[in-house]
């Protein structure tokens, strides 16, 4: 298949245009703490206030704007699990035409109801993504509907450009920007529009250590997709498109991984130190800071908060095991006589220090738990490492067994 026609700066500026007052003009936030962080000015583009709760809403208003009248009589089709659905539910049902998405069949309820909300007719098809994508573009053959793709168009690429035009409006002085990157849609927009808007600012890209597509064909490695889980399923792309490589390897100065981990621990600083609400690929610029894969030599620097449409369980998972890594956190398993009074001797022992219990978990029948006596776990909220030094030394005045649970 012919590769598509390149987009320019032009588009992107005609993008622009055709966006203003069709979505939200998202804001660049500066963080103090972040800046003292790195040593540099830190700032955070924040498309998890977008329409929709991320960046996509702006690549698929304007693809369907490309689109002939007939074209949109018939409709559009797509297929995603997350954040390109609802861009193209949304896009569609502002512009006044039908949308069908296809979703793998694993997907969860709450992107299903998003993406219903938005007026869309879904798909369940599959237990893989590939089986999702193969059932929308037999539809798209089948029914005449259009098939928006998530990055490899021309007017998506030039749609989510606008962000770059947006950064150098608002921060002409920028000279690092840092942007999620799967499929490279938006990366690919963003660094087009950087550049050829005459910026000397360096742009880096940041993939899952688990689904680095992009780096392994820049590099000239065999892509082999994705390599196993990664909870950021919004850059979880295993074969990026040709129009984007062509354009990173023009205009991306460097695309680099994190693991989920890293991802992880920024999504949990970014809540508890910015109230930023972010997805786990949103935090991936910031991960890759923190983990110092990228220099910034004090220089303003952009990251881009690309979505926040988090899964809430997931969330509540890595705020739990985020401030176990900040010593916020303890979990501490005690084996304790099976008699009245012994349990609140622990509990007085823990309350003692000034710490909170958050959870306790009795259990009995545990293996190595001897006869005659509890096993129960506490996880208590602490202040700090000095803080739970003295619950520790409170809990072996009680005279009872117990460890910190590490695993």
């Amino acid at each position: 298949m012919a590769m598509q026609e390149m987009p320019d700066i032009g588009l992107i500026r005609d993008a622009a245009k055709f966006l203003k007052g069709k979505i939200e003009r998202t804001p660049l936030l500066y963080s103090k703490t972040f800046s003292d962080m790195c040593g540099s000015p830190i700032y955070f583009k924040l498309e998890n206030f977008q329409k929709t709760g991320s960046f996509k809403s702006r690549g698929a208003l304007f693809k369907i704007s490309s689109l002939s009248e007939e074209e949109k009589k018939r409709g559009v089709i797509a297929c995603s699990a997350g954040n390109h659905a609802q861009g193209v539910a949304f896009a569609a049902k502002q512009s006044g035409i039908t949308s069908k998405i296809v979703m793998p069949s694993y997907t969860i309820s709450a992107k299903i109801n998003a993406v219903k909300h938005y007026g869309a007719d879904i798909v369940l098809k599959g237990d893989s993504y590939i089986e999702a994508f193969n059932e929308a573009k037999r539809l798209s053959k089948e029914e005449g509907r259009t098939f928006v793709d998530g990055f490899n168009d021309r007017y998506i690429i030039a749609g989510q450009g606008t962000i770059g035009l947006e950064i150098l409006e608002d921060l002409p002085e920028v000279r690092n920007v840092i942007v999620p990157t799967g499929g490279g849609g938006l990366i690919s927009g963003i660094s087009m529009a950087i550049k050829d808007s005459g910026s000397s600012a360096k742009v880096y890209g940041v993939q899952s250590e688990n689904c680095d597509a992009v780096i392994q064909t820049i590099s000239g490695q065999e892509v082999v997709g994705s390599k196993g889980f990664t909870i950021a399923d919004g850059i979880a792309v295993g074969n990026p498109g040709d129009l984007n490589i062509e354009i990173i390897k023009k205009y991306v100065d460097q695309v680099l991984s994190v693991n989920d981990e890293q991802m992880s621990y920024a999504l949990f600083k970014l809540l508890e130190r910015q109230k930023i609400v972010a997805e786990a690929s949103g935090a991936a610029p910031l991960a890759a800071l923190m983990a110092g894969k990228i220099k910034l030599n004090g220089e303003p620097t952009v990251l881009v908060v690309s979505g926040g449409n988090i899964d809430l369980l997931l969330l509540s998972k890595i705020i739990y095991k985020s401030m176990e890594i900040d010593n916020g956190l303890v979990r501490i398993e005690c084996k304790i006589p099976d008699r009245s009074g012994t349990l609140a001797k622990i509990t007085t022992a823990i309350s003692s220090s000034g710490s909170n219990i958050f959870h306790a978990e009795v259990d009995n029948l545990s293996q190595d738990t001897p006869i005659g006596f509890q096993s129960i776990r506490f996880s208590v909220n602490v202040r700090d490492k000095e803080h739970l030094e003295m619950l520790l030394s409170r809990l072996k005045e009680s005279g009872y067994k117990f460890h910190v649970v590490s695993d």
